[in-house]
């Protein structure tokens, strides 16, 4: 049964190690499943070969059943192309000059879309330190317009 032991752990750090390359958190709890069975046989040597597969099996389902119910991922910190009637007008000052020519950079006092600091484009040329109005979001681009007032 010694054998049965290492052979479960190998296959349990295997399978970890696999994760670790994958990085896809599925192939975790096989991994971490076929290192209890190995845990499972040196504390019961006499254990049989299906009660193995069978406990292998139902811890398998079961931490990946648990882990997707109680997993929630996260919102990404930009959500570029959402949420655009919310951004337009929103005004903020250039940090660095925008131009048909050139892009810009522009801060807003309050996040837009997840960030305060966006790249700038705009149809006329406006100066660092002038105050802009976003007019459309185009891409990971503001498209902006000298403020008017």
């Amino acid at each position: 049964m010694e054998q049965a032991v290492w052979a479960w752990a190998i296959l349990g750090l295997v399978l970890l190690s696999v994760e670790m390359l994958s990085g896809t958190f599925y192939i975790l709890w096989f991994g971490i499943a076929a290192l209890c069975v190995a845990v499972m046989l040196f504390v019961f040597p006499d254990m049989p070969l299906a009660g193995q597969l069978f406990a292998f099996t139902l811890l398998s389902v079961l931490s990946l059943v648990i882990w997707k119910r109680n997993y929630s991922p996260k919102q990404p910190a930009l959500r570029i192309g959402q949420a655009q009637d919310d951004t337009i007008g929103k005004v903020g000052r250039l940090t660095v000059a925008v131009s048909p020519e050139q892009n810009g950079s522009i801060v807003f006092t309050v996040p837009v879309m997840g960030s305060r600091e966006w790249a700038a484009t705009s149809e006329q040329t406006i100066d660092a330190g002038e105050q802009a109005e976003v007019v459309a979001v185009v891409g990971n681009y503001l498209r902006v317009q000298r403020k008017v007032g």
